[in-house]
């Protein structure tokens, strides 16, 4: 009898993730285990399920799963790790990020027209904290790159998908903007 028909597939999977280096797909999961896909998906929602009582959260990104610590215990986990100097966004880093999780893909120049200063500086920093992440390039002049948020932003802001955003109210920053092809990637 292998270990995967002596445990329950939660604890398994919980296994797995918590010696992954980095978040995993639902196949691979799978293939390691011996199930199908579906059996592993229902594995996970369990663990999920458990997990709400305890300090770790599962988190689904760009198709790949991983456990991280629940949002609840950041400011404790910061004081233990002595991180809290090092994890503070500035205001600005804030903002740029703010407009590249809601309208991602997003160029440079996008971010510069609804902030109104110059990004440079900014975005190499949220690159360098492996906030953001180049995701392609726009069809056009220059071929400018575009951002996109990075599994380390969904962590890091306890979100496991980007539908858990906070609504904006703020009509122009969310409507479809397909009249104007510069937005488009």
């Amino acid at each position: 009898m292998s270990e995967s028909e002596t445990h329950d597939l939660p604890a398994l999977l919980e296994a797995m993730l918590f010696v992954a280096a980095e978040p995993i797909t639902v196949t691979q999961l799978a293939a390691a285990l011996g199930r199908t896909t579906s059996a592993v998906e229902n594995g996970l929602r369990e663990l999920e399920s458990l997990l709400q009582k305890r300090g770790l959260r599962l988190q689904r990104h760009g198709g790949r799963v991983q456990l991280t610590t629940a949002p609840e215990m950041a400011a404790l986990i910061e004081r233990f790790l002595d991180l809290e100097a090092t994890t503070r966004l500035s205001h600005a880093a804030l903002e740029a990020l703010s407009v590249i999780a809601y309208q991602q893909p997003a160029t440079r120049s996008q971010v510069e027209a609804i902030r109104g200063v110059n990004c440079d500086g900014v975005l190499r920093s949220l690159l360098g904290k492996g906030l953001i992440q180049e995701v392609g390039r726009l069809d056009g002049p220059g071929k400018p790159i575009l951002y996109g948020t990075t599994p380390d932003f969904m962590q890091y802001f306890g979100l496991n998908s980007l539908g858990e955003l906070p609504s904006l109210n703020f009509p122009e920053l969310t409507e479809d903007n397909s009249h104007d092809n510069s937005l488009k990637g």
